[in-house]
Formats: structure tokens, sequence, C-alpha cells
């Protein structure tokens, strides 16, 4: 397969981002409204809707310096706001919807990866549609799959940081955890940087791509997305 120009990568990878961010915060805030927090709902974060969702840096900098210097996007959308008090169970109930943003982006990898048999499937015979298809089906398997394994660190404030903190025992260990939090993104960007974060969460990418369906053509056409 021949080289992708800026342009396609561009289209490739921007709705897969677009619908990974959308929905992981549409999620938050569902699962929240569920459980007694009607926050998200009234300012209509609720919704598949990307324009309240859009963060100037995580939305739209950073998956432009990201496309520009690594060959793909990723990004993140501006937070679902929760107010824990008005959760049923806020400390139990933080962890869930927590856990909801990286929940629905395994399952969105798994969308995508049945579109990606579906248009493998017409390859031969509506190539012109398959083909865009097939490498938009790749990226977000790949794009999702990246969210869920970093917002499952348990770093404060990422979702893996809120469900560490809903299921440790009230005490002084999750008092001095819950303190971190200010200075989470600084140790994000220290262990991004030393490598760290790369250890961890590649072993889940690769088990999690092993068990959805069309596996081996995700780890087939993957790299062709890549700059060479």
């Amino acid at each position: 397969m021949e080289e992708l120009t800026l342009v396609q990568r561009v289209a490739i990878w921007s709705l897969p981002l677009i619908f990974a961010v959308t929905v992981h915060e549409a999620a938050h805030g569902w699962v929240a409204d569920r459980l007694g927090d009607a926050t998200a709902r009234r300012l209509g974060r609720i919704t598949f809707n990307p324009l309240p969702h859009i963060d100037p840096v995580g939305t739209i900098l950073v998956p432009v310096l990201m496309l520009s210097f690594t060959g793909f996007l990723i990004g993140w959308a501006k937070p679902v706001p929760v107010v824990a008090s008005r959760l049923h169970s806020p400390k139990r109930d933080m962890a869930i919807v927590a856990a909801a943003g990286p929940a629905v982006n395994l399952l969105m990898a798994l969308a995508w990866s049945l579109v990606l048999l579906l248009a493998h499937s017409l390859v031969h015979s509506v190539h012109v549609v398959a083909i865009p298809l097939l490498l938009m089906s790749v990226a977000g398997v790949f794009i999702n799959l990246v969210l869920m394994a970093i917002n499952l660190l348990p770093i404060l404030p990422l979702d893996g940081g809120r469900i560490v903190s809903g299921l440790l025992p009230d005490g002084s260990i999750n008092r001095l955890y819950s303190r971190l939090e200010p200075y989470g993104i600084f140790i994000l960007i220290a262990l991004l940087i030393t490598g760290v974060v790369g250890m961890v969460i590649w072993p889940i990418i690769s088990v999690s791509v092993a068990v959805l369906p069309g596996s081996d053509l995700v780890l087939g056409i993957l790299p062709s997305l890549f700059p060479s």
C-alpha cells in the first residue's frame, strides 16, 4: 500500500478520534446521571455531538501536533463535570463513573473491528469505499485502545486514578493518594518522557488487539497508517 498523504491521514484519523473522545466523555455523564448527578445532562454533555465536548488544546492543538510529528492523532475532550456529593454513594459511584470512559472505548474498539471485517469483505466489490473504511476502522481500533489504556493508568485525575481512589479504603492512604492529584499531569508527563507509559500500555493494547475480531488485519494494516 502506498504511503498516505497528510490530507489522507487527517481524513482517516480525525473521525475515529472525535468519536473516541466524545463518546468517552458522554459515557461519564450518562453513568453519573444514572447514579444521581444530573450536572452533565443539564449542561448538554450527554450527547454524541462533538461540539459541547471540544477542548481547544486536547481536541485541536494536541492532535495537530501529534499528526505533524508522529503521523497519527491522539487527544482528549473537555472533561464532563461530576458532583460527587450528588451521587447515591459518592466514593463507589465516582469509581463507576470513571470506569465508564475506558469501558466505552473498549466497546468502540470492538465496534470498529466489526466494521473492519465488513470493509475487508467489500474490498473486491466496492474498492473505492472499502479501502478508506478499512483504514479508518484500524485507526478507530488503535485510538480507542490507546485512550483506554492511558486512562486506566492509576494516576489522578485519570480515570484509573479515580477507580483506585474508589477502591482504596477510607483512611490516611486514600487521603495521601488524593493529595497527589494536583501533580498528576506532571507525573504523567515524566512517565511519558521516560518511556514508562509505553512499557505499561503497549502490553494492554497488544492483548486487547489479540482478542478482538480481525486482529490479524489490524496488525497488518496499522503500520501503513504511519509515515515511513
